[in-house]
């Protein structure tokens, strides 16, 4: 049975309101997970705990995160530590793109999100 990670119910809106309004890197890596085509089922700007994920796959609790330029603003690489460590604590595998390798060089992406995949089934 998999284990169920609580969320902050204020977050469901906004999760709400950033699935209307993905980042060209989210709608084009979302285009290549959904549907169970990776062979798992993600879910796209889910909220865990106090947080928002881009991409889940709850089966594995597999986070796929893509950073865009706000994400390598000062102060914000070591916000984004705080939450992924928070983030693995609950049991959460957070893997991290840049927008710009989406939008640039997806087959590694994909590549990467499968092998993940691959590793976390075999630890099942």
């Amino acid at each position: 049975m998999r284990k169920i990670i609580k969320y902050n119910s204020y977050l469901v809106a906004f999760a709400k309101k950033l699935r209307n309004n993905m980042t060209l890197g989210e709608i084009i890596l979302w285009r290549e997970i959904k549907g169970k085509k990776t062979g798992v089922r993600f879910s796209r700007q889910i909220p865990i705990d106090q947080y928002i994920v881009d991409f889940y796959c709850k089966n594995l609790h597999l986070a796929i995160e893509v950073d865009g330029s706000i994400h390598f603003e000062e102060g914000q690489q070591e916000k984004d530590a705080i939450r992924q460590k928070r983030l693995e604590d609950l049991g959460v595998v957070v893997i991290r793109f840049s927008d710009l390798d989406v939008r640039n060089n997806l087959s590694w992406v994909l590549l990467n999100i499968e092998e993940t995949i691959k590793e976390m089934k075999t630890h099942c």
